[in-house]
């Protein structure tokens, strides 16, 4: 457990440490689209990618999750999974191709059609490399993921960079998007060192599949909820509006959804291996989970306290109509945060059944939300999608961790220093607009108010609450240093 828990730790601090950095390029890579393309070339392509994200979104049917899910699996049970990847993200890409006349019509803009056929092939090579990845990942592999997570989106995002500076408007965005799954899959193979012989068709590997569709349900629900804010606000408010509404969602989504996937993907591969023991799946959730909270609250308040700094420094100028979009948003964050890891919680323990109940519950809520902001605009719908994901964050942890060990007590002592400490940040952010800096331009008035702001929210965690040594204990642990304690 001693071997697994520094295992655990390691790969995390592998996986946060190069979401960070991924974190800086995909920042530049939006800051130069930003300066290059228009919210309309934005808009376009979001148009496509709000309907026929769906597909992209099933490419692997869920079967990564049942390969890492699994105590053990084998050749035949690998192999079997990777060609029904491959023949599923076949007949997804055919669905991209039958959708685009669809497309086209519903937003009434004929440019849609071949946007959509230009990106059906990244759904089939995506597929390629599904067990692949999943591989490196029940290896804990996690610092190989990132080299290529990062290597195939800066490659890909500069070839998209070039042609958007050279003329080709929101082509760029779709080249970029093809080719980034096409480095990828191919570093997955090489990395994974697997070639897929003759599938196994036994019951265990019947039993993933059945696993595998039980999630994909699920992200058909959760994709649907989450994005049919961009196909109302394109299709009622034009690509615009959708280009400015995207842009905000994206400069908030990138850095949490980094976050969060990096932790996800250490903790769900962690809480698979000791799901027999509920005493360390309650010890290693709780970890995570604060660790999850402890690095996302400051992000929340500083998209809150300096949106429209932050609209100025990454997008533009031009883009300032972003500013309030961004302030609306930013509650989603921390929402989020405290909803996705009891997710992959329920995923990992096999409570496949009560996470597809508690996903469709509350979808009519978020859904209401949408429609009762759209009249108003994309800050309507902005609103309205943080309102009602704000009001379902307790019933839906409340159900999600039901007869698991762990009760609403503990996470709530696993949030605590957290979310005080982050409305202590959000206090001192008051202050700001009355101090010196606040004359300076755009950028260095972020670097001050970013860096006071954390200074405030890392004093009050680390010494107020007490929680410098846990922090520092795990520092030690993934340097090889004594002082690991068990996690139970």
């Amino acid at each position: 457990m001693s071997d697994l828990t520094e295992q655990g730790l390691r790969g995390g601090l592998a996986r946060v440490g190069a979401q960070a950095m991924s974190l800086v390029v995909r920042i530049g890579s939006i800051a130069a689209f930003a300066r290059l393309l228009s919210p309309q070339d934005f808009g376009l392509v979001g148009m496509v990618t709000a309907i026929t994200g769906v597909l992209s979104m099933l490419r692997d049917f869920g079967l990564s999750s049942a390969t890492v899910q699994r105590t053990e699996v084998t050749e035949g049970q690998l192999s079997g999974m990777f060609w029904f990847n491959l023949l599923f993200g076949a007949l997804l890409a055919l669905g991209v191709l039958a959708l685009a006349p669809f497309v086209s019509r519903f937003y009434e803009e004929p440019r849609l059609f071949w946007v959509a056929v230009a990106l059906a092939p990244a759904v089939l090579l995506n597929s390629a490399g599904v067990q692949h990845t999943a591989l490196l990942q029940r290896r804990m592999r996690f610092a190989t993921l990132s080299v290529i997570d990062i290597g195939s989106f800066t490659v890909s995002t500069a070839a998209g960079i070039a042609m958007a500076a050279a003329g080709f408007g929101y082509w760029s965005l779709v080249a970029a998007t093809v080719l980034q799954p096409i480095l990828g899959t191919a570093c997955l193979w090489v990395a994974a060192g697997w070639v897929p012989g003759k599938p196994s068709l036994g019951g265990a590997t019947r039993s993933m599949l059945g696993f595998g569709g039980t999630i994909s349900l699920l992200r058909i629900v959760t994709y649907a909820t989450t994005n049919l804010d961009k196909v109302l606000v394109g299709r009622f408010w034009g690509a615009s509006a959708l280009g400015i509404y995207g842009r905000a969602y994206q400069l908030l989504n990138v850095p949490t959804l980094l976050l969060n996937s990096a932790v996800a993907e250490v903790g769900f591969a962690l809480l698979a291996r000791v799901q027999g023991d509920r005493g360390l799946v309650r010890s290693y959730f709780l970890r995570s989970y604060s660790l999850v909270l402890a690095m996302t609250v400051p992000i929340t308040v500083c998209a809150w306290e300096l949106a429209p700094d932050l609209v100025a420094v990454v997008l533009g100028p031009q883009w300032r109509q972003a500013a309030p979009l961004l302030r609306l948003l930013a509650p989603t964050i921390l929402a989020f945060a405290l909803i996705d890891p009891i997710t992959w919680l329920m995923y990992s323990q096999g409570m496949l059944r009560r996470s597809f109940r508690v996903t469709l519950a509350f979808a009519p809520v978020v859904i209401a939300g949408y429609l009762i902001g759209l009249p108003f605009g994309a800050r309507g719908v902005a609103l309205g999608f943080s309102v009602a994901i704000v009001l379902t964050i307790v019933p839906r942890i409340a159900w999600g961790v039901h007869g698991t060990g762990i009760t609403l007590a503990d996470l709530a002592r696993a949030v605590r220093g957290p979310l005080l400490s982050g409305a202590a940040a959000l206090a001192a952010g008051l202050a700001l607009p009355w101090l010196p800096q606040s004359a300076l331009a755009p950028l260095p008035r972020l670097v001050i108010d970013s860096a006071l702001l954390l200074a405030v929210y890392a004093l009050v965690l680390l010494y107020v609450f007490g929680e410098k040594a846990v922090y520092f204990a795990a520092l030690r642990s993934i340097l090889g240093r004594p002082g690991l304690s068990n996690p139970s």
